[in-house]
């Protein structure tokens, strides 16, 4: 049966308590149920500063709307866990309902990851004495524009806060590993032509026919697969949109045809370019967006604990997240988080309440050593 329980946090305007003694699902809700679309952020990042604020071992650090809290406890590594704030808009799915005869909780930000959320700070407060130091960073604006990304906004004020030897991002990946991710890149290729009258169509030159080439190129194309650090990541060059055309009456003189090239960790942006520019040789060729590629770095101890203790699988990511930002501040990182992330931004979002507590135990018998402690005492 579905329980229409009300909002654990409210969905009032003012301020919000969270209460990291609860249980990490109803924990989920009161996170999901203070709004907190990108750009309006403030609330829930108060809720969150109060919170860790009030724990006594962390220091805790404000930028903007972005809460960083950290153990100084002199351990020979430290790892970032990592989580953004801020949801798409509100598409008719809020507050949270859960529906406990499922096990599923549904409602915008329960998936695209305010159960990983809840699995830091439920982390934060009931492991004070971690293994390895922990920095946790629960940032603002990850939804929107790169340039209000508050993962972006730590690393070129304070990248002191983000030093570390690995990183997981708590975006939804199944509550499996997904490791490293794929860079993004889109060009406008661009073909020209001459405008005439189309009951005269032999007096111009039709830059749209002009653009069959183009895509007799990208159907051709054969998808890269190479396998790094025992993951094999697959590439993809796609035409994704074509723009051309004056009038229904005219020989139209440019077409331009947006292709997304998704390439794998081991190509940098700039070989990722040069690819691009080789592949569309004889043709003008427009960078419109670029993303660079995180690498797995499997081989980092931390990480090679850290999949011990979640389980052991791990599967290449295909996609961008913020796991590059790591990779380029020089930390290796992976994503591991509740959820489908199909799921995400849909209006029937939604998250199994087993995968958050699984997310939750898993972690916390990492940064606890319990992992390692039940591995030395098979051996």
């Amino acid at each position: 049966m579905t329980s229409p329980q009300t909002s654990p946090a409210g969905t009032t305007s003012g301020p919000v308590a969270l209460d990291l003694g609860a249980d990490v699902v109803t924990l989920t809700r009161q996170l999901c149920d203070i709004e907190s679309v990108s750009r309006d952020e403030q609330r829930i990042a108060d809720a969150v500063q109060t919170a860790l604020e009030a724990l006594g071992h962390l220091t805790v650090t404000r930028l903007g709307n972005t809460v960083v809290a950290r153990t100084d406890l002199g351990r020979a590594e430290r790892v970032v866990l990592a989580g953004h704030l801020d949801t798409v808009p509100v598409n008719g799915n809020f507050p949270s309902r859960l529906d406990e005869e499922a096990g599923i909780l549904h409602g915008l930000g329960t998936c695209d990851m305010k159960g990983g959320d809840a699995v830091i700070l439920r982390l934060a407060a009931t492991v004070p004495e971690p293994v390895r130091d922990v920095t946790f960073v629960l940032y603002e604006a990850e939804e929107i524009e790169e340039e209000h990304n508050g993962l972006k906004m730590v690393a070129e004020q304070r990248p002191d806060l983000l030093e570390a030897d690995f990183a997981i991002l708590m975006e939804p990946s199944n509550a499996g590993v997904e490791a490293g991710c794929q860079g993004t890149l889109r060009v406008d290729v661009r073909t020209t032509g001459e405008r005439a009258h189309s009951a005269r169509s032999w007096k111009g030159v039709n830059a749209i026919h002009g653009a069959a080439d183009i895509l007799a190129r990208l159907n051709a194309y054969e998808a890269r697969r190479p396998v790094i650090d025992g993951l094999e990541y697959h590439e993809g060059l796609n035409a994704v949109a074509i723009r051309g055309g004056v009038a229904g009456n005219v020989v139209p003189d440019e077409c331009v045809v947006e292709v997304n090239f998704r390439f794998a960790p081991d190509r940098s942006t700039d070989d990722a370019q040069a690819f691009v520019h080789d592949f569309f040789e004889g043709y003008d060729v427009t960078l419109t967006d670029l993303g660079a590629a995180a690498m797995p770095g499997l081989d980092r101890p931390a990480a090679k604990e850290f999949v011990a203790a979640v389980g052991g699988g791990v599967a290449p990511k295909f996609g961008w997240t913020d796991v590059a930002r790591f990779t380029a501040l020089g930390v290796p990182a992976v994503n591991y988080g509740p959820g489908d992330p199909l799921f995400a931004h849909k209006a029937d979002e939604h998250v199994p309440v087993a995968e958050i507590e699984h997310c939750e135990r898993a972690l916390h018998s990492w940064l606890t050593g319990a992992t390692g402690d039940a591995e030395r005492a098979g051996a």
